[in-house]
């Protein structure tokens, strides 16, 4: 019997997480959700989107060959881990372009969704848990996704302080479900950083952002949500540097684009390619 890939249950991204004894809170790993399914074919690994990447989960294949079931499928996050011991999801990308299987990969495996010929999926999230974890032997490339025990905000506030990219909270009680979903719930940390600041947007109704670029790529808007005085302050900062390049991909009219120059420290969700939920935090010339 051949299984077929089962399409993702998707965690809603929310502001904080939530209250209450019937939710458990894990660590979000920076990686890719992998599918690992066993049947009479064999073992084949997939990404998020069905893609069967198996040949660079190599490694990853073997150990999941060796778990002690007839047929399974569960879920879980490969990543890299850096010299921190976070997962490092840019190493990750740099050796998965090279399309060549690594020994530094790992996978987090986080939930069962099959088992020797039964579906788990209406059983509670919990339940599907605990058997998971007893499948999973300890030492290995793949290890258990545990649970952290405390109170939602208590465990935000240790992932944040430990620098890592964000927790996700599963209702208890929550049956399997592919596609979005409100009894998942992710909440990412917050980082700042430096960025160049390559224009502004100033629509009448709207909230104003600057536009920022890191190092020479276009990374999207950030709220300004100062005072009136240093509000002010910054656009005649904007209007002196008006006429810069216009970023590829965008269009002249659609925002004021400056000259070189002007720089942001601005607050941005953690783990994005792009700026998301993003503010202004100061702003400040560069000299160089």
């Amino acid at each position: 019997m051949r299984l077929k890939f089962i399409k993702p249950m998707e965690p809603e991204l929310v502001d904080s997480p939530p209250e209450g004894d019937e939710w458990s809170h894990e660590i979000k790993f920076d990686g890719y959700r992998t599918q690992v399914i066993k049947d009479d074919d064999g073992i084949r690994l997939h990404t998020k989107n069905g893609f069967d990447w198996t040949a660079r989960f190599r490694y990853l294949a073997e150990e999941a060959a060796a778990i002690a079931a007839e047929t399974f499928i569960f879920e879980g996050e490969a990543i890299m881990i850096n010299e921190a011991g976070l997962s490092d999801f840019h190493a990750m990308q740099a050796v998965i372009g090279l399309r060549r299987p690594s020994p530094d990969i790992y996978l987090v495996a986080f939930d069962l969704l099959y088992i020797n010929g039964h579906d788990l999926r209406e059983m509670p999230v919990e339940d599907r848990r605990e058997i998971l974890q007893e499948m999973i032997p300890t030492g290995g490339r793949i290890q258990f996704s545990e649970a952290l025990p405390g109170t939602g905000a208590a465990v935000y506030h240790l992932v944040d302080q430990a620098g890592l990219e964000g927790m996700v909270s599963k209702r208890k009680d929550s049956a399997y479900r592919s596609g979005p979903t409100r009894n998942w719930r992710k909440i990412k940390c917050f980082e700042e950083k430096v960025m160049d600041i390559v224009g502004a947007q100033r629509e009448r109704g709207k909230a104003a952002q600057v536009l920022m670029a890191e190092k020479g790529h276009y990374k999207g808007g950030a709220f300004v949500t100062f005072k009136a005085d240093k509000r002010q302050a910054l656009w005649d900062r904007v209007q002196g540097k008006v006429g810069g390049p216009v970023p590829k991909g965008h269009k002249k009219d659609k925002a004021e684009w400056l000259k070189p120059g002007l720089v942001g420290r601005v607050k941005t969700l953690k783990g994005e390619e792009k700026l998301r939920h993003a503010r202004l935090l100061d702003y400040w010339e560069d000299p160089e």
